[in-house]
């Protein structure tokens, strides 16, 4: 199991939400994916999109300038 970390920081919506989904596609089932965003949509966007890959997600940090989302590859895809 690895965890990489993507820095989206900065970025408006669609840009969180496309550049997660790329950063799942080459992970391994039970690798993780840390991410880091400011922009506020993606406390919807990004937990839609892990329902739509079929992988876990959970929301580790989320404070005034940044919320982490903890993503967990599945078997699934």
């Amino acid at each position: 199991m690895t965890r990489t970390t993507l820095d989206l920081t900065g970025l408006k919506c669609p840009l969180p939400a496309l550049k997660t989904r790329k950063a799942l596609k080459p992970l391994k089932a039970g690798d993780q994916l840390e991410v880091h965003c400011t922009d506020p949509l993606s406390v919807i966007d990004i937990p839609n999109l892990i329902r739509e890959t079929g992988d876990k997600v959970e929301i580790t940090e989320r404070n005034e300038a940044r919320i982490v989302f903890l993503v967990e590859k599945s078997n699934a895809r």
